[in-house]
């Protein structure tokens, strides 16, 4: 693109055309290696690598890896021994779960090379699968009698269910259960592989050495984002850490690759099996140029992450990349909420069953919130994820866990609240204390109570949150505390709960239709 860009600078200007002549500087070659771009669509809430690892090494289910919720983009430059004209290529150590229909083939060593054949090569050798290519060859088996060893020389007729089928020089036949049995076979059949491999045939005008760039997508690769955020003894700073949770079940490890992630909703075609599963993508790095972390640039309409060093993922594994450097000290606010209604707010229609919404919860939540900017050592979006939060413990320095919840996509200056659970010490309770429908007025009135319990020797404040659920046109007759219209069905109240001791909170809501 940049050599594009002067080119048409120089065609605008004949003089500067002139007066500077093309650079003779050769480009540099291609470096040999590979570059890995991972996409995922992993629910934090519940995907487990471990479960994928574990089906994988069992081989319980041979398709599993498609259903991994995610995929990857490999791109390698590799050496290669070009034949002359025509000829076959062999290219080996490809991902075992590739979509043959992304691949891209280039010849950088000579760009006329042409492939007018393709075909992706997975038949590998195993034990069954290998008896199965000597069907009609020549084998020698050695059977374990417990007293001598028996030879058994001949021509295998069938491998299937454990047992051999061998027929002698006689024309004679003989089953050979192949438990306790050493096979002595010739040389390996063709059409077998020890790796997968795409196989082209390709028209090349020289032999030789040639540099090859390949892409192609795979599935059973992806990763999900996990965030630690540990508590100070005043609950109001923390320190967050962030890792990057790679799983790579896709049949090929990826050594000193440049990993790359994408971040967005990248859609793609789906299909019956669910093999290419469009959903959101994510990730955003927290410092720019940071050794430990990813760096992050807009990438058309998405956001592009590139580690700045090589990275190795294994076959078969699951690891941790530091996604950003820890943010320290980051500005916290433990919040206490009471919802002690089960309705989130108005339905639709208009409810005059006065039992409906009247009983109420004594549970107040517990929450912890921040602002996602960079006043608190934060400030870039944050995608979404597993976010577990710890305190340390004064008198031995452990760390201890006290809840976790999940976040969304949070871009940067927005607030952050993840919910760790129920306060022990505070208590609530709503109560209907008066309802009324007077269909002829074409109004319902309604009265609560709510009370909440400081249990705890120190003040407290609660956020009391209350629906307006009955009817969408409504007006607060009377209240004791003062309140804040949050929506169209919901008011919250702010509650200064002293020490011991407990705080009232009573109002009137009158519904006209």
């Amino acid at each position: 693109m940049i050599q594009f860009i002067i080119a048409a600078c120089l065609c605008a200007d004949a003089r500067i055309a002139i007066a500077t002549p093309a650079s003779t500087t050769p480009s540099p070659a291609p470096i040999n290696g590979v570059s890995l771009t991972v996409y995922s669509s992993a629910d934090a809430a519940s995907f487990d690598p471990q479960t994928w690892i574990a089906q994988q090494r069992q081989g319980n289910d041979p398709t599993a890896a498609y259903q991994v919720p995610g995929f990857g983009v490999i791109r390698e430059i590799r050496g290669v021994d070009m034949p002359q004209g025509a000829g076959s290529l062999a290219f080996t150590d490809v991902a075992a779960f590739i979509d043959p229909t992304t691949v891209a083939f280039e010849d950088l060593t000579d760009p006329t090379t042409v492939v007018t054949n393709q075909r992706f090569e997975f038949d590998l050798v195993s034990p069954q699968k290998l008896l199965e290519k000597y069907v009609d060859q020549k084998i020698s088996a050695m059977v374990d009698m417990n007293t001598a060893p028996m030879r058994v020389d001949g021509t295998l007729l069938a491998a299937r269910n454990g047992q051999l089928v061998v027929q002698g020089a006689d024309g004679g036949v003989q089953i050979v259960n192949q438990s306790n049995t050493t096979l002595l076979l010739g040389a390996l059949p063709g059409g077998l592989r020890t790796r997968p491999t795409l196989l082209w045939d390709v028209i090349c005008a020289k032999s030789g050495a040639h540099q090859v760039r390949t892409s192609y997508q795979t599935s059973g690769i992806t990763w999900r984002a996990d965030y630690n955020l540990i508590l100070d003894p005043t609950d109001t700073k923390a320190d967050m850490t962030a890792w990057v949770s790679m799983l790579n079940v896709s049949g090929r490890s990826y050594d000193n690759a440049q990993l790359k992630l994408i971040a967005g909703d990248v859609q793609r075609a789906q299909s019956n099996n669910n093999r290419g599963r469009g959903a959101p993508m994510m990730l955003k790095a927290m410092a720019d140029g940071a050794a430990e972390g990813f760096q992050e640039k807009a990438f058309f309409e998405f956001h592009l992450y590139t580690l700045p060093r090589p990275a190795n993922i294994p076959e078969n594994s699951s690891e941790q990349i530091a996604l950003f450097p820890t943010a320290r000290n980051i500005p916290v606010e433990k919040l206490l909420v009471y919802e002690g209604s089960d309705i989130n707010g108005f339905g639709g229609g208009m409810i005059d069953q006065p039992e409906f919404g009247a009983m109420g919860k004594t549970k107040v939540d517990v929450f912890v919130r921040f602002k996602n900017e960079a006043a608190a050592n934060l400030g870039m979006p944050l995608p979404a994820g597993k976010l577990r939060v710890s305190k340390r413990d004064d008198a031995d320095g452990s760390l201890e866990f006290i809840g976790e919840d999940l976040i969304g996509h949070t871009p940067k200056d927005e607030k952050i609240l993840v919910r760790l659970g129920s306060a022990f010490d505070v208590v609530g309770a709503r109560t209907q204390t008066d309802f009324k429908s007077d269909r002829g007025r074409r109004e319902m009135t309604e009265s609560f109570k709510i009370e909440i319990r400081n249990r705890k020797d120190k003040p407290i404040t609660v956020l009391v949150r209350e629906p307006l659920y009955r009817w969408s046109n409504w007006e607060i007759t009377t209240t004791s505390q003062p309140f804040e219209k949050k929506n169209s069905a919901t008011i919250e109240y702010t509650l200064d709960v002293p020490a011991n001791s407990e705080k009232l909170i009573t109002y009137s809501v009158r519904y006209r239709w």
